[in-house]
């Protein structure tokens, strides 16, 4: 039986269902606990499980990850919210030198089945040290796999999958689409999604719109203004096709590969910084292995390589939206 539910609720069901059925599986974080997570990830799990389970932590990412580290090696399924991706640079030895690598040089020895859960993401003047999305640091990192959902039904999927995941999992959840009544979330953003448990494998893109004259390929909440955008394309005679990558380690490249075959044009729209990240990575991998069958150059709408502002006007102004998306795609098409 299926029913709407905003992506918050499903990411706490998802985690409640592993729990009572993998009692390896345990969380750690920051008012994760009686407060259920101040994006409510983490809702009603205390009730259920009790403290031993569900840890509220200190204020001390590098002791409280760090920890997970210890508790997967020896068997346990941690998953650990680090409140804001933003935070991630005091337990980076933590995540990049030691739960990235772990089960590489221990000969595969060792197994890191950990989930990370953090939240990105701008539109609600939260300034430059709580707005940021990251996982493009995160995904050139080998050993971590990374997941991104932009819907409430994806994100319970993919969460599953990522607690079974043997491998050490990043799995970003987007402020603006969690459904919290404080942040406006798309109506669109919550959908049906099944009371049993379900997974969505890692590394399987969605077409979430069909077309035939530009792919647009992104992630999380920018699916949503590329939707939008091909809304309005369409009233213009153009058809675009949107591809909503939902992780980025693995990713999906056959999909992408074989839409931009069809269009013969890429337009790339990412939240993250627009410098060594998704964007180029995603243009590249289509360049080398189709660059002589495209109609145009690939373009690409991303974070420009500055702090996040704090006043709403400059926020709006630098982050991806529709019109930029719109604009986009007709200059493509002449």
């Amino acid at each position: 039986m299926a029913r709407k539910l905003p992506m918050y609720k499903a990411i706490a069901e998802a985690i409640a269902q592993e729990m009572e059925r993998d009692e390896n599986v345990f969380v750690m974080g920051e008012d994760i606990g009686a407060y259920g997570g101040i994006f409510g990830a983490t809702n009603g799990l205390l009730e259920k499980f009790g403290p031993e389970r569900v840890r509220d932590t200190p204020i001390s990412e590098s002791a409280f990850i760090g920890a997970a580290l210890g508790a997967a090696s020896k068997g346990m399924r941690p998953i650990v919210e680090l409140m804001f991706v933003d935070f991630f640079g005091v337990a980076m030895d933590q995540i990049y030198n030691h739960i990235a690598k772990a089960h590489y040089m221990s000969g595969g020895q060792v197994r890191m089945p950990i989930v990370i859960t953090t939240a990105i993401g701008g539109g609600y003047s939260d300034a430059a040290q709580h707005s940021q999305c990251l996982y493009g640091l995160f995904a050139h990192v080998p050993g971590l796999k990374i997941v991104i959902p932009s819907n409430s039904y994806d994100a319970k999927g993919l969460m599953i999958s990522s607690i079974r995941d043997d491998n050490p999992v990043m799995y970003f959840f987007h402020k603006g689409l969690m459904g919290l009544g404080w942040m406006p979330s798309p109506d669109e953003a919550a959908v049906e999604v099944p009371e049993e448990p379900y997974t969505v494998p890692l590394g399987e893109a969605k077409i979430v719109r069909e077309g035939d004259d530009v792919t647009i390929a992104t992630v999380s909440r920018t699916v949503y203004e590329a939707l939008w955008a091909a809304e309005e394309l369409e009233k213009s005679g153009i058809s675009a096709e949107v591809i909503d990558l939902r992780t980025l380690v693995p990713l999906d490249r056959e999909t992408l590969i074989n839409s931009v075959r069809k269009t013969g044009r890429l337009l790339v729209v990412d939240e993250d910084y627009m410098s060594y990240g998704m964007s180029g990575e995603i243009i590249t991998t289509v360049v080398e292995r189709i660059g002589n069958e495209l109609k145009a150059l690939p373009r690409r709408i991303a974070y420009p390589d500055v702090p996040v502002p704090y006043s709403r006007v400059l926020e709006r102004f630098v982050l991806p939206d529709r019109e930029k998306i719109v604009g986009t795609v007709k200059d493509m098409l002449g």
